[in-house]
């Protein structure tokens, strides 16, 4: 089966799933967390149950068979998986030592065409001198959609010297998974870069621009986006929202706008894995039972508890699956 035929892909879709990888097997990844990352990181392979010793063992492949194992014992039909490329300064220079992980294009291509259960991301820095030349490797190699997170990886979307880069974009139908809000998983480099706003330029030039996490905060200092994109929702008709890390403390607090029109249409679902998911916070905030909550949470897979969670909240059907008439087909 090829695993970009769109006709194998009817059920729900999880659209924002990370890889990450040290780099053994010769797979070109590599991570680098310091200070109260490296714990975090610890507890985020605990919580997907790998022991905190794959950090320096083989991250690649217990990783990736860890995902595996759960997406298949899962409702899922697949995954989108996603690279990460390097920071880059504003004329396209790679930053050395800024990120803190990165996971190749070719790696996620190459998983995709293994197994049907991935579906390829690929990550560019559009400031990249490359950069549409990478665009367009990667749409032959067959690319569905492209993230990027601007506030860690330093680029304002807006900035119309990328206007070429993303008119390739919306020319060869690839939608852009962009994060919004706070970040504390990764160190940022431009806080300010966060604003959906910023998407304006991509948006104009019809790109399909899905805005991570819907502009929520991380933290409680984050500056508070929601609205800003709720309110371009109704501006854009090419702009979604996605749920991903809504079953952590901070960022579901929005649940019950998301689940009602007009934004409900514009909601995907997507886990952020391999971040945490509980469901004490929608509990405590009235959006689902105790009963509901229980019963999630004695589940260990997190993809299959991120899902049940996010249905028990009342996200509708089409929440799991519109993602795949938006994802390019090769």
């Amino acid at each position: 089966m090829n695993p970009t035929t769109k006709k194998d892909l009817s059920g729900p879709i999880d659209m924002h799933v990370h890889l990450v990888g040290n780099g053994t097997g010769g797979t070109g990844c590599w991570i680098n967390v310091t200070g109260w990352h490296r714990p975090l990181a610890k507890m985020m392979l605990r919580h997907i149950g790998l022991p905190s010793s794959a950090m320096t063992g083989d991250l690649d492949g217990l990783y990736v068979a860890r995902l595996l194992e759960l997406v298949r014992a899962s409702s899922l039909s697949a995954v989108v998986i996603l690279a990460q490329d390097d920071v880059h300064d504003e004329s396209g220079k790679v930053m050395p030592g800024v990120g803190s992980f990165y996971v190749p294009n070719d790696y996620v291509l190459s998983l995709a065409k293994k197994h049907p259960e991935f579906l390829p991301a690929v990550s560019i820095h559009p400031a990249r001198p490359d950069a549409i030349e990478e665009l367009d490797r990667c749409l032959a190699a067959g690319a569905v959609m492209m993230k990027c997170l601007p506030n860690c990886q330093n680029f304002n979307c807006s900035d119309k010297r990328l206007t070429k880069f993303w008119e390739r974009m919306a020319e060869a139908k690839l939608p852009l998974l962009a994060h919004t809000g706070g970040e504390h998983t990764l160190p940022v480099v431009r806080p300010d870069y966060a604003d959906p706003r910023l998407l304006t330029l991509p948006l104009e030039c019809g790109v399909t621009v899905i805005a991570a996490h819907s502009g929520t905060k991380s933290g409680l200092t984050d500056p508070e986006y929601f609205h800003i994109f709720a309110e371009m929702t109704t501006r854009f008709p090419n702009l979604y929202g996605d749920s991903s890390a809504f079953n952590v403390p901070l960022r579901g607090r929005h649940v019950g706008q998301c689940i009602k029109e007009p934004l409900a249409s514009r909601i995907l679902h997507g886990s952020d894995f391999p971040v945490p998911v509980n469901g004490l916070w929608a509990w405590m905030r009235g959006f689902i039972s105790w009963a509901n909550y229980r019963k999630a949470q004695n589940n260990p897979n997190i993809i299959e508890r991120d899902y049940q969670l996010k249905l028990a909240m009342g996200f509708a059907p089409e929440s799991f699956t519109t993602i795949s008439k938006l994802l390019r087909w090769p």
